[in-house]
């Protein structure tokens, strides 16, 4: 088995099951639905497990300002798919969804962020881990920290710490889950 340290080359194949967060939102074509669906699809991936679900959030879009409020979760997942493989698998789910990636910050049927994958610090042009923008976005740490209170993003600590640069961005717990 490799062991876990915190750099992992690309195309690494972990042996055994690490623990994963993904990152769901949307904002066009009945956004709950599309969170649904897609959490549905990515509980049906071969070597995936689905471990836990936050709450649904309604967000304010960052950046681009003009149009819909977005629906987000955070999932935990277990996988022993390298993260490029997993990362692979979100993009065809996204795919498959109707995302169009038109420009930065626009709106989507669906958004999923390898956000975390076990403690491991990854920079390739293909993906970066942990995400880099994760700690700076009130609508990924609140739902992380819901289903891991006490997690840590590697270079940079407890995720907890980071809520107080994110206090004022516009977020509403909706109170359900998504599945």
């Amino acid at each position: 088995m490799l062991p876990m340290t915190e750099q992992m080359a690309s195309g690494d194949l972990p042996v055994a099951a690490v623990s994963c967060h993904i990152a769901l939102g949307s904002n066009l074509d009945q956004p709950e639905q599309q969170i649904m669906c897609a959490i549905e699809t990515i509980r049906c991936l071969p070597a995936v497990r689905l471990e836990s679900q936050a709450s649904l959030y309604r967000s304010a879009p960052l950046g681009y300002a003009d149009q819909p409020d977005f629906i987000n979760t955070v999932i935990r997942v277990s996988t022993s798919l390298t993260p490029d493989e997993l990362l692979a698998e979100l993009q065809g789910i996204e795919q498959r969804s109707g995302r169009l990636r038109t420009f930065s910050n626009a709106p989507r049927t669906l958004d999923l962020d390898l956000l975390l994958y076990d403690q491991i610090c990854l920079n390739t042009p293909e993906l970066h881990l942990p995400h880099p923008r994760m700690h700076q976005r009130a609508f990924v740490l609140l739902p992380l920290l819901e289903i891991s209170p006490d997690i840590r993003i590697p270079g940079l600590g407890a995720a907890q710490d980071w809520l107080a640069g994110v206090s004022d961005q516009a977020i509403e717990k909706l109170g359900t889950h998504p599945a």
